[in-house]
């Protein structure tokens, strides 16, 4: 009965989330999970709060029927995720923020990103013949950054919110402390990750039963521990998490698992407010999160390769359209793995990487009727650049929009599920496995299969290389239209692209746009990865073209997404994970 208990509350998951979602497709759609179900958006003039979690979506809607705007709103929320959705809300990771403040019309990005205790060294996760030891980089206490979470919601709330802290943090502590009933989602992980997470002590008393067992649905679920540290940093802002007694409990935790995280990093841990990386595709723009995120960077120059090919044309999801995207891929993420990295430790091409003529000359080499094979296919900017004249998998993501205009775009993490499994005994929360984004060694592969080089390797206080790309796009007048991001590890890059060319090349709605069947290409391994909803003969032509077609399906992302249609706000909850929801604020 235990081995089945999975299947069976993913089953009824499903059946219930088919009758109860929020928000689908819109009715032109054609789901690829069920070609006859028509459903709507989300629809407010209010606002809306669409997060993975709906809980804490509820949490950022009464946040704006408070009268806080989009920023409190998302700050609210990301707390809240902390408490309800264990394995990637959080308080131990980090993560990219995209804001539009509509009365300066100005786009900003706060990184707010882990960042390398100053004991860590470029071949810390080596073994001694020299090879990458991926338990140590993934599972063990070395493997966390500074965390980067609590700096980066209280910076983004400080500069830009209207609320307190107290105000923001107040639904969080009350949903620790009071405790909430578990939702199918969270039991069905709790269960699946039982085995990595109670093999620590603080682990299993904070998420198991005192007899061992996985809480199960309809269960009051309660944190006390985790209530008392959203109380300090509620008190004592900043200085109540990376410094006094929160701080004492990481170090404590640190010392007694063989981490590397010292007072000292904590102290100093930075926010960093940057640039956006911003593009022009068609008729709208675009602007994205700049490094240390490759996904901006790398969205911008597909799109920009895409250009020089009628899309719409070739039908969406054709395989000549497949094809072309491929084969976009392919070239970008082959440029990621040389040229990406912290732009305060190595320079990053970004000028370059996201310039038109740039993409034209990679276009050019796409064949319309050949896929290429990745192993010929190189990081190509160097070349292009000496002929020019010189020029200057867990994760979750949220996004907020309030009535006067103003939008967040939130993605934040702790690299895989649940971290490194390792919780701060005395605190109530799980620390992060993000060490191993660096690149433990030149060209070898991180978790997400990722291949890196020298820009993105390990040294002390250096943040490591992301593919989050929390997203806001703009019509041709510079007014937001879309406020996107999604999950997915390597694959986040990808499903934004598609998010983009669904709605702007083919005119879906943004619940259509969610729910159409979505694949990935990343260069290595060579092979296109792909969601249920293809046709066999699409697969066969593209395999007669020369690629490889993954012949396991598999989900890809969860994109939680806001757009503007006419004077309303629709919002589409990604179904892909089971609790989802969209939801607006009250009249």
């Amino acid at each position: 009965m235990q081995v089945l208990r999975p299947l069976f509350v993913t089953l009824l998951s499903g059946i219930l989330l088919s009758l109860i979602s929020i928000s689908v497709l819109s009715e032109s759609a054609v789901s690829h999970l069920d070609k006859n179900a028509r459903f709507h958006p989300v629809i407010s003039q209010l606002g809306m709060v669409v997060s993975q979690e709906a809980i804490a979506s509820q949490v950022g809607a009464e946040i704006l029927e408070a009268g806080g705007n989009a920023i409190d709103a998302a700050v609210a929320t990301g707390f809240a995720l902390a408490v309800t959705l264990p394995r990637a809300g959080n308080l131990g990771g980090g993560g990219f923020m995209m804001v539009y403040l509509a009365k300066e019309n100005k786009t900003i990005a706060i990184d707010y990103r882990e960042m390398a205790p100053h004991l860590s060294d470029r071949d810390m996760f080596l073994d001694k013949e020299g090879n990458v030891d991926n338990e140590k980089a993934r599972f063990s206490a070395q493997s966390s950054g500074v965390p980067g979470t609590v700096a980066g919601l209280l910076y983004a709330l400080d500069k830009y919110g209207t609320m307190s802290v107290k105000e923001v943090l107040k639904p969080a502590i009350r949903l620790a402390s009071n405790g909430f009933k578990v939702n199918y989602d969270l039991s069905d992980s709790l269960y699946s990750s039982k085995q990595r997470l109670q093999k620590h002590k603080a682990s299993k008393s904070y998420f198991y039963k005192p007899d061992g067992s996985h809480y199960l649905p309809g269960e009051l679920f309660t944190q006390p521990d985790l209530s008392f540290t959203l109380k300090r940093i509620a008190e004592q802002g900043r200085l109540g998490f990376y410094q006094g007694k929160t701080a004492d409990l990481i170090v404590a935790q640190m010392q007694r698992s063989g981490g590397l995280i010292s007072a000292k990093d904590l102290a100093n841990y930075k926010v960093v407010e940057r640039q956006p990386v911003c593009g022009i595709y068609r008729q709208i723009s675009l602007c994205a999160m700049p490094p240390p995120s490759s996904g901006g960077i790398h969205l911008v120059q597909m799109l920009n390769i895409l250009e020089n090919f009628d899309l719409k044309s070739m039908g969406h999801n054709s395989a000549a359209y497949i094809h072309h995207l491929a084969e976009a891929m392919r070239s970008a993420y082959a440029d990621r793995s040389l040229y990406l990295g912290d732009p305060d430790f190595t320079p990053v091409p970004i000028n370059q990487l996201t310039n038109k003529a740039y993409a034209k000359t990679l276009s050019k080499q796409i064949n319309p009727k050949k896929g290429r094979l990745s192993k010929q296919v190189y990081p190509g900017l160097d070349q292009w650049v000496a002929s020019q004249p010189e020029e200057s998998e867990e994760t979750t993501h949220y996004s907020t929009w309030d009535k006067q205009g103003n939008v967040v775009s939130n993605t934040y993490t702790l690299n895989f599920a649940y971290g490194n499994g390792i919780a701060v005994q005395g605190a109530g929360f799980l620390l992060n496995n993000e060490m191993d984004d660096f690149s433990a060694k030149p060209g070898s592969a991180n978790g997400y299969g990722l291949i890196g080089g020298t820009a993105n390797a390990i040294q002390a206080k250096k943040r490591p290389l992301s593919s989050m790309t929390p997203t806001i796009v703009f019509d041709g007048t510079g007014k937001p239209i879309i406020a996107t991001g999604s999950p997915g590890g390597s694959t986040i890059i990808t499903i934004i692209l598609q998010m983009i060319l669904n709605t702007s090349d083919f005119n879906m709605g943004i619940a259509e746009a969610t729910a159409a069947p979505r694949f990935h290409h990343q260069w290595l391994p060579d092979m296109i990865f792909r969601e249920s909803g293809f046709s066999k003969d699409t697969i066969r032509l593209l395999e007669s073209m020369g690629h490889k077609v993954s012949s396991k399906t598999r989900v890809l992302g969860s994109t939680q997404s806001i757009s503007v249609k006419g004077n309303f706000l629709e919002a589409s909850a990604d179904n892909r994970r089971d609790g989802a929801a969209a939801v607006p604020p009250n009249q």
